[in-house]
């Protein structure tokens, strides 16, 4: 059974968020089989479904894949719980923290994949500490999650118990890699702006500060307010300082698309863009136009093209769901193939008894040397990934183009 639920890793986009794509031949020669629920939380609906939908789709993959190989000798069959944590086209936490409560009040639910962005995790890590439901984020990276007196105070129902994992790097290290990368291009005065939200204030505050250290002038920063659409008067006063570049901590669903776009409006179409994973969307290219090249921009995550380990992965998505992966694609199946092990693991424990959440989130825990389309994965004692890896992206002709891979240390 371990190894059917290990050999996968060579290797929704669903019409509503409450339901999941049809179910496969597999699972339906499996019906009668106890069905184990795997839930995911992501952003699926307005600015923020591109994000969110291809994330889904490499969990829902990773599912597939397992109940096509006879997940436990077919004796369970895994199914896709997936919510949508949206409102009004962006991000919430509130409702974030509601999915979350979902899945707790289902039984079924044995671990989560979830979610996309750092402020909801921050409203759901205390729901699934209390409840001791495993939950393996693709792609939050603020560093209070996981580090520091923030992430112990998520902690308060169960302080010596982490039930909050992710595959991806910290706001920290990408922050430092994007100030790096800066000095790499030669800039020496840029504007920093972000949106003062979790990701996006935590992104600038690093990029800032190792900036500094990489001898490049802050010539000065603002935050935008929640549903800002006009950032004329802001821009303007940022052109008068002279920046080389332009730097955003955030979203495009909290601004960027349409920062970048207006940039061309108070005459710096020629100064060049710089964020975060949160404009390495498909709606930044649609909302930024024209403007989004120019634009660079990191992902913690590695590009799954570009990768021997992901290539089963990637032509296994594009047969799937006939497109390309996204940047967090790949991410999400080793995410979900980090929950599904860890649930085969529990059940061959229990001698093929269904395992409880306590049993699965162990397994979670003590995961180490998994092979996954991203690299070998595994956690250390705070929940983050021991295998980071960054990509740096630049838009060129309105495509992302990889530039770099870098492989981190072990934080």
């Amino acid at each position: 059974m371990v190894t059917l639920a290990l050999q996968f890793a060579g290797c929704s986009s669903s019409p509503s968020a409450s339901s999941a794509p049809a179910p496969s031949a597999a699972a339906v020669a499996n019906a009668g089989a106890t069905t184990i629920a795997i839930g995911i939380d992501l952003p699926l609906s307005g600015a923020d479904a591109s994000d969110g939908r291809p994330t889904a789709n490499g969990a829902i993959l990773a599912i597939e894949q397992a109940n096509a190989l006879g997940f436990a000798h077919g004796k369970y069959t895994l199914k896709p719980e997936l919510l949508d944590d949206a409102v009004q086209g962006k991000h919430d936490p509130a409702a974030g923290a509601q999915n979350v409560k979902t899945f707790i009040a289902d039984a079924s639910v044995l671990a989560m994949v979830g979610p996309f962005n750092s402020n909801v995790a921050k409203s759901e890590i205390p729901l699934t500490n209390d409840a001791g439901l495993a939950q393996i984020a693709p792609s939050t990276v603020s560093d209070g999650l996981t580090v520091g007196p923030e992430a112990v105070a998520l902690r308060e129902a169960h302080p010596d118990v982490n039930a909050f994992f992710r595959v991806c790097t910290r706001d920290s290290r990408q922050g430092a890699a994007l100030a790096g990368f800066a000095h790499t291009l030669g800039w020496k005065k840029i504007y920093v702006i972000d949106d003062n939200e979790t990701y996006g204030k935590d992104l600038a505050d690093v990029f800032v500060a190792q900036a500094g250290r990489q001898g490049v002038q802050i010539v000065g920063r603002d935050h935008i307010v929640a549903n800002q659409q006009d950032f004329k008067a802001l821009l303007t006063k940022a052109k008068a300082l002279g920046p080389q570049a332009v730097f955003f901590g955030g979203t495009t669903s909290t601004g960027g698309g349409l920062l970048r776009r207006q940039m061309a409006d108070v005459g710096m179409r020629a100064v060049p863009f710089m964020g975060g994973d949160g404009i390495s969307d498909q709606s930044f290219l649609d909302v930024a136009g024209p403007m989004a090249d120019g634009t660079y921009y990191s992902v913690a995550a590695p590009d799954a093209t570009k990768l021997p380990s992901a290539r089963a992965f990637v032509a296994a998505y594009r047969k799937r769901f006939g497109s390309a992966v996204g940047p967090y694609s790949a991410n999400a199946y080793t995410a979900a193939q980090v929950a599904i092990a860890a649930i085969g693991r529990a059940i061959e424990a229990g001698g093929g008894t269904l395992p409880t959440r306590a049993e699965v989130l162990h397994a979670v825990a003590t995961t180490h040397g998994l092979q996954t389309p991203i690299g070998v994965v595994g956690f250390d004692a705070n929940g983050d990934t021991t295998a980071p890896v960054l990509s740096l992206v630049r838009i060129v002709g309105g495509m992302p183009r990889t530039v770099d891979q870098i492989t981190l240390p072990s934080s």
